[in-house]
């Protein structure tokens, strides 16, 4: 039975409302959370979130959800990488290797309308789909997007 969903947040989202509120809003992590745990309860899911400053605390989690995806236990994965986005190949082979898990990458402000250095990503290759420049709102489009992608259908 596939009911849960994993939001995962990587490096410095923990500071969410009061790092460069200009760029990201006053919305806290803990707001973020919250209303995803909300928006999956009315969708039919539960939503587990975890947030880690540490690349392996990231890879681990995914690998976890990986052998829960093969049981059947869950939907799939909303990661909002951070600065790994840009830098991590090993984001890129974790979510590979769980492939056909799905990966649903989001960010917070549009990355291609900002530095240089943020319009690549690693993630994106192996994402089932991308969700950038929403504010925090587009985790919930990420949820939307997961649900209606990859839910199995009636």
């Amino acid at each position: 039975m596939t009911r849960k969903i994993l939001i995962l947040n990587g490096p410095n989202l923990n500071l969410l409302g009061t790092r460069e509120p200009a760029q990201y809003g006053h919305t806290t992590l803990a707001d973020v959370e919250a209303f995803c745990k909300a928006h999956g309860e009315k969708l039919g899911y539960t939503v587990e979130c975890f947030q880690s400053n540490w690349e392996g605390a990231l890879l681990d989690k995914i690998h976890e959800y990986g052998q829960l995806f093969k049981a059947g236990e869950v939907l799939g994965v909303v990661i909002n990488p951070g600065a790994l986005t840009h830098t991590s190949i090993a984001l890129h082979d974790a979510i590979k290797g769980v492939d056909p898990m799905p990966v649903i990458e989001c960010h917070i402000s549009n990355v291609h309308a900002r530095e240089a250095f943020r319009h690549h990503s690693w993630v994106s290759p192996a994402a089932a789909g991308i969700v950038i420049g929403f504010g925090v709102d587009g985790y919930l489009v990420a949820i939307d997007g997961l649900v209606r992608k990859c839910a199995p259908k009636a």
